[in-house]
């Protein structure tokens, strides 16, 4: 599992560049040693390994990294409440595909990833601004390919609250405004469903279970038919045993036209009474959603109470999701949860009906090189049950302009200041470039494995390697500070650096007592630079504004 782990880290994009590679990790005694291993395994068993690893075993070593994980996690929190003020949080689903053709991947699915169709897998991924690392991945998990991100929204704010092991407080008040309005829809449908059903019967004659009705117009129709036909055939008969010709205005010719007459009701008859079960039906399934939605809404506000009564020190917390996240269900849920939200709606005819509200008259505030806004505030949209702040923004492509649509729930007036609006949300490409940087980085669009266990552990190795690599890239700028000039490039390098190139560059290390010294050869990008590493980390946390805190050796 370390061997594997220390693929992930290095950025090996297969298991087998473990043996197979210009600089083989197994043949590598030197980091065997660092790693406290006697020897590296071929990547052969690495495989066997991994291919026989149970989830419970995988979720087994997770938990370890979030042991070691938690102290970093719960140090940032209190930084960015006591510098800040509040939270930050970043959520998205990315694609992991495989080859069409493949056949040895389990659960995977076909699935939209990078714009096209693809089967693989989606991994939602949920991240936090930290003061000091810049960006802290909280949670990934794994999902088959045809996931799509507006399920999974709860399931992100959930997992970064259970990391952070902090909350806002609950908005129950809105829960209950929102309750009683669906109470007062509740009666007007009941009524409507009332009179659709006396419809039904009025155009059936078959009792829906209100008030029955004697006789329907279709079943009206339909005896007046039978009668009239019984009629008809009676006359024949006379006319045939009395050989009487018949005549335009005969008692036969007059049945036949009253039979006709009836005859031809019936299709409209049957249409009338088709429609009127259309809307009962209509009515039956919008009061079915809406008792659903009261019963959900029910569960959620005793759910809430609950969790501020538990939770007496509440934070403020900001949650930004891209447009897949952005229906009026997720927004509202995440506006009950207490979170400043900023997203994007999730169906692009919120960005037809604002570009029809649009003046001559408006001014359009210039937010970037090629970007404008305008902003209305306090909104109701479609059906988003509570009024959000909208921005209509305006991209100047070359000779074509491109629209989109911004939405926000919180205390910020961000329709006073569209540039910060603008920026604010456009921020969360922190997570898109923390997702670049696992797949480019951390190869993680190489599954070097082909077993559901296997699969779960290298995703959270490859979040877990993200955050080290920042802890340590801190750290060497904390060993670096009275170095002269020229040895600053390794504190200074960027994640992509490390890994990629400081990670795969020749060292010569020499073991001592308390540790070791590791000193670049002259053939090295970082020729010169010399690290001393001791066997023991530790470090003092600041004390989290909510838990006891305690030395935590790494």
């Amino acid at each position: 599992m370390l061997e594997f782990f220390a693929a992930v880290l290095a950025g090996l994009p297969h298991l087998k560049d473990l043996s197979r590679s210009a600089h083989p990790l197994d043949q590598d005694q030197a980091v065997a040693r660092a790693w406290g291993q006697p020897a590296w395994a071929d990547y052969s068993g690495v495989s066997r390994t991994l291919q026989e690893l149970t989830l419970d075993e995988a979720r087994q070593i997770v938990q370890t990294l979030e042991t070691i994980s938690q102290p970093f996690i719960d140090q940032e929190v209190t930084l960015a409440l006591r510098e800040r003020g509040y939270l930050v949080y970043d959520g998205d689903l990315t694609g992991r595909p495989v080859s069409n053709t493949s056949t040895t991947y389990p659960n995977v699915r076909f699935g939209h990833m990078s714009d096209t169709v693809h089967l693989g897998y989606q991994a939602a991924m949920v991240s936090m601004h930290s003061p000091t690392y810049g960006r802290l991945w909280l949670e990934v998990s794994p999902h088959p390919g045809d996931t799509v991100s507006c399920t999974q929204a709860e399931a992100l704010v959930l997992a970064a609250e259970a990391k952070t092991g902090v909350r806002p407080w609950r908005r129950t008040d809105l829960i209950r405004q929102r309750l009683q309005s669906l109470r007062a829809q509740e009666q007007a449908l009941q009524a409507s469903l009332s009179q659709s059903q006396q419809a039904v019967e009025r155009a059936q004659g078959q009792p829906c279970g209100i008030v029955p009705i004697p006789q329907g117009q279709l079943q009206k129709t339909l005896a007046q038919a039978q009668s009239w036909q019984q009629v008809v055939g009676e006359l024949e008969a006379v006319y045939r045993r009395k050989q009487r010709p018949e005549r335009p205005h005969s008692r036969l010719a007059q049945a036949r036209a009253r039979l006709e007459v009836q005859q031809r009701r019936v299709p409209r008859r049957e249409k009338a009474v088709a429609r009127a079960q259309k809307r009962l039906e209509r009515c039956q399934a919008r009061l079915a959603a809406l008792l659903a939605e009261r019963q959900t809404l029910e569960q959620r506000l005793a759910r809430f109470e609950e969790e501020n009564a538990a939770h007496p020190a509440p934070i403020r917390a900001i949650f930004r999701l891209d447009a897949g996240f952005g229906t009026h269900e997720n927004v509202a849920l995440l506006i009950e949860m207490g979170y400043e939200v900023y997203t994007k709606p999730y169906s692009h005819r919120v960005t037809a009906g604002l570009r029809r509200k649009v003046t001559p008259g408006m001014t359009w505030t210039p937010v970037g090189a090629n970007a404008e806004m305008v902003a209305w505030a306090a909104m109701w949209v479609g059906k988003y049950p509570y009024p959000l702040d909208v921005a209509l923004e305006r991209f100047h492509t070359g000779r074509t302009i491109r629209y989109s649509t911004l939405l926000h729930y919180g205390q910020d007036p961000v329709t006073c200041n569209l540039p910060g609006w603008f920026h604010t949300y456009n921020a969360r490409q922190t997570i898109e470039a923390g997702i670049k940087e696992g797949k480019q980085v951390f190869r993680m669009h190489f599954l070097k494995v082909r077993s559901e266990a296997a699969i779960f552990l290298q995703e959270h190795f490859a979040a877990f390697a993200a955050n080290l690599v920042r802890w340590a890239a801190c750290w060497l700028q904390e060993q670096y500070v009275q170095t002269p000039a020229e040895e600053q490039r390794l504190s200074g390098a960027g994640v992509k650096e490390l890994v990629q190139v400081a990670a795969h560059t020749s060292a010569w290390v020499i073991w001592q007592p308390d540790g070791c010294l590791l000193r670049f050869t002259d053939h090295s990008v970082f020729a010169g630079t010399s690290l001393q590493a001791s066997k023991g980390w530790a470090f003092q946390l600041p004390l989290p504004l909510f838990k006891s805190c305690v030395f935590a050796p790494i």
